[in-house]
């Protein structure tokens, strides 16, 4: 599998007109020092799907989902399926980059579906996802002024916007499809979905994997009425918690029968 060491820049900034403005998208992975590059909604199609070196799924806008119940949800319109896979070890980090995150406020997740024998033949919202990181509202004094992962995740100096999780050191090998979603609530009432879904193939000699009540399909996993997702986080401007959707994160330790 060829490692793309040059890194995408995805035209986010282009567009400062009206209320959803200032999108983006993942561009690329790292594992150790080998970077892999991801698809970009700004070459032709034509150029990547198929290509040996393609890990992520066909993503065709960096414009965000607004329904849980979109068929998109999963990981975002996918089209073709890449043809390779990340090499990872379980208890390995990988890290998603993206370039010039702007929107400041909601909660980040990470999740991983096994694909049985092939990825590629999936179909991603059939799978059963299990949350593997999460990440919210750090500190008040509220939702709105809050310090937020989101907001310390933006990156203005020029380089761009990582973001590790390790892989459950207990988790068993396999080939598995790993989803990165962040979630922006800054408009009221109109949550802001960007998911984007890569394969990976997990090494290692662990045997866990979590049980049926950590597995979850897209669209399904999230309740539209969910007052973490259906929220104004300016009123009321006392409250200093946030639920992050989904349910909890796998802690690794449960051994599958």
């Amino acid at each position: 599998m060829a490692a793309v060491i040059v890194p995408l820049f995805l035209a986010v900034l282009a567009a400062l007109s009206g209320p959803v403005v200032a999108h983006g998208g993942l561009a690329n992975y790292t594992v150790g020092e080998t970077w892999y590059r991801g698809y970009d909604p700004n070459t032709p199609a034509a150029e990547q799907v198929g290509q040996p070196w393609m890990i992520q799924r066909q993503w065709d806008s960096i414009d965000p989902i607004f329904s849980v119940d979109d068929k998109y949800i999963a990981c975002n319109n996918p089209g073709s399926p890449p043809v390779s896979y990340i090499p990872i070890r379980a208890g390995e980090n990988i890290t998603a980059v993206y370039w010039y995150w702007l929107h400041p406020v909601g909660p980040m997740t990470v999740w991983l579906a096994s694909c049985g024998h092939d990825c590629n033949s999936v179909d991603v919202n059939e799978v059963e996802w299990f949350k593997i990181w999460e990440a919210g509202l750090l500190a008040g004094p509220n939702l709105a002024e809050g310090v937020w992962y989101q907001k310390q995740f933006q990156n203005w100096d020029g380089e761009p916007d990582l973001w590790p999780v390790t892989i459950p050191t207990s988790l068993r090998p396999g080939l598995y499809m790993i989803r990165h979603e962040i979630l922006s609530i800054h408009i009221e009432n109109k949550p802001q979905f960007y998911p984007e879904c890569a394969n990976l193939n997990i090494t290692g000699a662990a045997t866990a994997f979590p049980p049926k009540e950590y597995l979850k399909k897209f669209p399904g996993a999230y309740e539209a009425n969910d007052p973490s997702i259906k929220i104004n986080v300016y009123v009321p401007d006392d409250v200093s918690n946030y639920t992050i959707p989904g349910g909890p994160i796998w802690d690794g330790l449960v051994i599958s029968r």
